[in-house]
């Protein structure tokens, strides 16, 4: 089966809407709303901390245009969680609509709703808002028992037991391991223990926050939204809002850009509460300095490592403490957290006598994070790397060597992954492959260049998962149509994955067809069949799997529907893609005729909905390379090369593969050595724009190479696992590595700037 010729499968094919992007066309909420739609705005407050005594909206509601201000005496006050989550939510349910305790500076005070947004800026500015200023949280470190509760309320609720405890400013707390870690640790030769800290980066998708809602033909609620999680927002909205689901619809267009950002429900429900209140459509497109103050960020943590090893290499426990700052709102706080600890120990399965992970979420008054691509894993692979890195050079070993020996590699349990088998695992060919093509012995000792600056290498490896096992849903429906080619209707969203193009593939490989004759539509609640959405690596492994099922039956259909054509039962015949055939005979229909045939007298479905759960979460795993120059007087880092090689099974599309695994790659570069967040002395981001906020560009990616090693999933589609997540993890803890060998100084905090290089010194190279 793993060798098996494809005709589809794992082969590069064009994105299905790429012409439609390519030329400009309309695909985009903006570009599909009316002109006529209201144009809503939020005012924010400026205050961490505060309660709103009063709101004077007077004299803004006597500019030209406005149609109407909302406060928080004017919502409903049902407590809802924003998460993108499968019900019930582990994130708790701690927001207003708005809410007269404003818990963070960017909190929404009021939702202003007008003809034009010159009108509905204006009627800004005139608000008058009178607060009783509180003295607010700002320090994570201080938050967990403080006296100052950021969610004071009685009503805060949370539907799962995660040790949340508002009382204390806790959204989620947990201790797990197996085996006595202290025990084993004292045993030890040599023991890390050191503490890493990652800062709340922001996604920078291209598109921003937006939505555009309106009242259809049939009195209910139409939501067209950039989100990745139609289900789960049309679930959010009918608590907040406080009405039937049954009255809600919600679709999404071409998503500009998600990674994981727009799994929360940011800004649906402002747009979605002015249509139910004035009855017009309207529209919410989030500024890029709205994105940047009160958007979804990457939690801020900071992980203690402590690793107890032997002198001859061997690791034998891990014990990881993970403390998440969630900000003033609590959603994917519980479970980015697990992701830390879940998604980095166990890549050292191979050798760990014990292990232990602990760790608190707690609430403060900034901005409140959310998901982002890596979901948490990417915080502690970045500690757990860096501590392997550093036992490494504390031992004169080659850090991949000192891996070869301790990764987990294929049939081994891994306890700290909830007990699953690696059944396919080919990281220690990942590892063998990327030393090849890296060049790995020439390039990983220190060369000094001349002029100040030297060259050197680091190395990391990582793991992530396929979906939320035993939790996360899949579902498609693909049917005939009347010529012969087929529809595939879907709920997962396509962010620029290419999701659309992966699951059509799978339709023509299963069908025997090409790709071209498989038309794509989600995702739509009305439409659509329930899918949890386009997260935590899910689509092409759960999904894929309901795509495959569905064709499976479908097939056995239109053979029926073939026999019934030919009268014959339907285990005598064959489908051949294009017809079906007696097997005994020469007699076939044609597959447009069997559709044609499905439309009259005809009493089996040419249509079929599938769906998929699964109770493992198989992951792919990846090695990174990095080679940087590094100038000693300056402290600029500049990335050179860059070579990763990933299993993730078998790629449905390796171009698609390959351009996600890039991209995943400058994130990472951009998250360890530009990407800063600072607050002032309200809390609020400094870096509120791009202009202060530096992401990556083609300048400063050096040379990408991405290759693939196969293993086969037997539990995914066409033996595939997931690529989405796992290629942003390794260029921290790789880069940090590269770093040390050039200056001497390990840097355990992110960004590594270059004012913190040349601030933290040069001393004698390794």
């Amino acid at each position: 089966m793993e060798n098996k010729d494809y005709k589809s499968i794992n082969h590069s094919v064009r994105k299905k809407d790429s012409m439609q992007l390519l030329l400009g066309k309309p695909n985009y909420v903006d570009d599909i709303t009316p002109k006529d739609a209201l144009v809503v705005k939020l005012l924010r407050s400026p205050h961490p901390n505060a309660i709103v005594q009063e709101v004077n909206k007077t004299a803004a509601l006597k500019v030209p245009g406005v149609v109407d201000i909302y406060t928080w005496e004017d919502v409903p006050t049902n407590r809802f969680a924003i998460a993108g989550q499968t019900y019930p939510e582990p994130s708790p349910y701690d927001r207003l609509i708005l809410d007269r305790h404003v818990r963070f500076s960017g909190d929404p005070v009021a939702i202003i709703a007008a003809e034009t947004e010159k009108a509905a800026l204006k009627a800004m500015r005139l608000i008058k808002v009178k607060y009783e200023i509180l003295e607010p949280v700002l320090d994570f470190h201080t938050a967990k028992d403080n006296k100052i509760l950021v969610h004071p309320e009685e009503d805060w609720f949370p539907p799962c037991p995660v040790g949340g405890d508002n009382h204390h400013n806790l959204v989620a707390s947990e201790v797990n391991g197996q085996g006595d870690v202290d025990t084993v640790m004292a045993d030890c030769d040599i023991v890390i223990d050191h503490t890493y800290h990652t800062k709340a980066f922001q996604q920078a998708m291209m598109e921003t926050f937006r939505t555009y809602t309106t009242m259809d033909r049939y009195g209910r609620l139409h939501v067209i939204s950039s989100t990745q999680i139609v289900f789960h927002v049309r679930r959010i909205l009918s608590r907040a809002l406080g009405i039937p689901k049954s009255r809600i619809r919600v679709e999404k267009p071409r998503i500009g850009g998600g990674f994981g950002a727009k799994q929360t429900a940011v800004c649906e429900v402002y747009p979605a509460f002015v249509t139910l209140k004035t009855g017009r459509p309207a529209k919410l497109i989030y500024t890029r300095e709205e994105c940047q103050i009160a958007g979804s960020p990457r939690h801020e943590m900071e992980v203690r490592v402590r690793m107890g090893a032997d002198k001859d290499g061997r690791i034998r426990a891990l014990d990881l403490y993970t403390l998440s700052n969630t900000g003033a709102y609590g959603e994917h706080g519980p479970t980015t957290v697990g992701l830390s600890g879940h998604k980095s120990i166990p890549l050292y399965s191979g050798s760990l006598e014990a292990y232990k992970f602990s760790y608190d979420v707690v609430y403060t008054n900034l901005q409140p994070a959310g998901a982002y691509r890596g979901y948490g894993a990417t915080q502690g692979i970045f500690a757990l790397e860096s501590a392997v890195n550093e036992l490494a050079e504390r031992l004169g070993m080659d850090p991949t060597r000192l891996r070869d020996q301790n990764m987990v590699k294929e049939g081994m349990t891994m306890p700290a992954y909830y007990g699953e088998t690696a059944n396919a695992c080919a990281l220690d060919k990942c590892m063998e492959r990327c030393r090849e093509i890296f060049h790995w012995d020439e390039k990983y000792p220190v060369r000094d260049m001349g002029n100040g600056k030297v060259r050197c290498a680091g190395v990391a490896m990582a793991m992530q998962g396929s979906g939320i096992s035993n939790i996360d849903t899949g579902s498609a429906t693909i049917k005939l149509s009347d010529d012969g080619t087929y529809n595939l209707i879907i709920g997962v969203a396509d962010m620029g994955t290419g999701c659309d193009t992966i699951l059509a593939q799978m339709v023509a490989e299963y069908m025997d067809c090409d790709v071209d004759d498989v038309a794509v539509f989600g995702a739509d609640t009305d439409v659509s069949p329930y899918d949890s959405g386009s997260y935590a690596s899910s689509t092409t492994y759960i999904t894929g799997k309901a795509v495959e099922k569905a064709c499976a039956e479908l097939k056995k259909n239109i053979c029926a529907i073939a026999a019934d054509m030919m009268e014959c039962d339907p285990q005598d015949v064959i489908f051949e893609g294009s017809q079906v055939r007696r097997i005994d005979s020469e007699q076939s229909v044609s597959l447009s005729d069997i559709s044609y045939k499905a439309q009259v007298c005809n009493t089996h479905a040419a249509e079929v909905t599938a769906t998929h759960a699964s109770p493992v979460s198989p992951p792919p795993y990846m090695v990174g390379m990095v080679e940087i120059e590094l100038d000693k007087l300056t402290g600029q880092v500049t990335i050179l090369d860059y070579k990763a090689v990933v299993d993730c099974g078998i790629p449905i599309n390796p171009a698609l593969a390959r351009i996600q695994a890039e991209g995943g790659i400058v994130q990472g570069i951009g998250m360890t050595l530009m990407e800063n967040v600072n607050y002032d002395s309200n809390g609020r981001p400094i870096e509120s724009s791009f202009m202060q906020y530096k992401i990556p560009t083609r300048l400063e990616m050096g040379q990408l190479q991405v290759e693939f090693e196969h293993s086969y999933e037997p539990t995914g589609p066409f033996g595939a696992k997931s690529i989405g997540e796992i290629v942003i993890n390794t260029p921290a803890p790789a880069i940090a590595h590269a770093i040390y060998r050039a200056t001497g100084v390990w840097q355990r905090e992110l960004p590594i700037t270059p004012e913190k290089i040349a601030m933290s010194g040069i001393t004698e190279q390794p």
